[in-house]
């Protein structure tokens, strides 16, 4: 049976703006204030969605949340209308309407962890949404997340659903930006990676000591046991501290796998070659061939890292058995970095190509090609159980670009915030959005 990693993307949100809110991304403190341009954002990740479709790959779309979350501001205290809860959070504590206002769920690299049925005991893809809970402003997003999924991935018969893990520190779970997966082909048994910046329990593993560790192998655990992955399908490794103490907030950003291939900074993990080892013994127990690509730092620091995003990128296999790297445009405006991604190609030895797009509005909120998309490995069978609303086909994509401009602003200030139109804005355009993508009632305000 025919199988697939299917790319379902995070659409931006109306409310796309620079808040600054997540301590330890470097770009999201850096840009914080500055205006934003909501539509161009939309429209940034609606043409590489359809790019990657064009290109073969299957692509999805998976919905934002409800913003701002007016429900989240009323369990703070703030009362009366919707009008007048936004209101009265402007005036008396802005930075938790800033929060309530965040577009961040687009990063769907965050959204969920997902095991694919061919590594779980029960034989069905496994999602656990991301808790989230080290950064409030993410914190909320995990219902709706839930709900979306569930809309998405509905037949019980192909998909398990769990809840977030406990909000509390000891279990910070991340999503998919802290976990990869390793296999001969989507269909067969594979080998999952948990990196994890801290534990919450074994003063063993060091932690870093400017920028918070979001992801737990406590998380991590939790989350294979929910699975039902086995012990020999599971390979946990830990985050350097010192390069999250650069920026690198999700292994994400330092690190991307696909296939049999990792593709990693030299500085990305701790104890790496013990790391190596077991992921290449693991893998080839299941007749795989693992394979490393390591990017030396003698050649592209981790500040050229962090600044380029050049792990924060898309590997994928073509038909024909090469990879494809998708970059933003920062690797190109870095010398070094596209020096190296020159080479690399150049060579031709696992990463063939590299293609370049314009992802400015989300780069500078902290997220890039990777962080927007949420991989999914399906077969055949489970393809064709999965909402087909939410895969991007070419009249998909011209809808869903009028529905943007129809909908979105071309500019947003954290004073747009405190608009309750934009409030009444955002709910027209998601209660539009829900019956092109055929979601039912997955927001809030639907459902109350």
């Amino acid at each position: 049976m025919k199988s697939y990693e299917v790319n379902f993307d995070g659409l931006v949100g109306p409310t796309h703006n620079y808040g600054g809110l997540s301590y330890g991304n470097v770009a999201s403190q850096s840009n914080s204030q500055q205006s934003s341009n909501p539509k161009e954002a939309a429209l940034q990740g609606l043409q590489k969605m359809k790019a990657l479709m064009d290109m073969g790959f299957v692509q999805g779309v998976l919905a934002p949340q409800e913003r701002p979350d007016v429900a989240a501001l009323r369990n703070l205290g703030f009362s009366g209308s919707d009008a007048q809860v936004i209101q009265q959070a402007a005036q008396q504590a802005m930075p938790l309407l800033v929060a309530s206002c965040s577009a961040s769920s687009m990063w769907v690299a965050n959204a969920a962890t997902v095991s694919p049925s061919a590594d779980t005991a029960d034989g069905r893809v496994h999602f656990t949404a991301a808790n989230l809970n080290c950064k409030y402003h993410r914190s909320i997003e995990h219902p709706t997340t839930s709900r979306v999924l569930g809309a998405m991935f509905a037949d019980p018969q192909h998909f398990a659903h769990h809840a977030a893990l406990p909000a509390v520190a000891q279990f910070g779970d991340e999503g998919a930006a802290n976990h990869t997966r390793f296999c001969r082909e989507y269909g067969e048994a594979g080998v999952e990676f948990f990196a994890f910046g801290r534990s919450a329990f074994d003063t063993r593993y060091p932690a870093p000591q400017k920028y918070p560790a979001r992801q737990t192998l406590e998380a991590s655990q939790a989350v294979a046991r929910l699975h039902g992955l086995k012990d020999d399908g599971v390979v946990y490794g830990q985050q350097n501290p010192a390069v999250i103490d650069a920026g690198v907030f999700h292994n994400d950003v330092i690190a991307v796998g696909n296939g049999e291939v990792l593709f990693y900074h030299e500085d990305a993990f701790l104890n790496t070659e013990q790391m190596l080892g077991e992921l290449q013994a693991k893998l080839g127990k299941l007749g795989g061939n693992f394979q490393s690509v390591c990017v030396p730092r003698a050649l592209v620091s981790v500040e050229d890292a962090v600044r380029s995003y050049l792990f924060n990128s898309q590997l994928l296999t073509r038909a024909d058995g090469s990879m494809l790297l998708i970059v933003p445009e920062e690797c190109r405006a870095n010398e070094r970095v596209w020096h190296y991604l020159q080479g690399l190609t150049a060579s031709g030895v696992l990463i063939r190509e590299v293609k370049v797009f314009d992802l400015k509005q989300s780069m500078q909120n902290g997220g890039g090609p990777a962080c927007l998309r949420l991989r999914v490995a399906l077969n055949e069978t489970e393809l064709a159980a999965v909402n087909p609303g939410v895969i991007m086909t070419a009249p998909l994509y011209d809808t869903l670009t009028q529905w943007v401009h129809k909908h979105y602003r071309d500019s947003l200030r954290e004073s747009d915030l405190a608009d309750p139109q934009l409030l009444l804005e955002c709910r027209t355009a998601l209660d539009e959005l829900t019956q092109i993508l055929k979601l039912g009632a997955v927001y809030p305000f639907q459902i109350n």
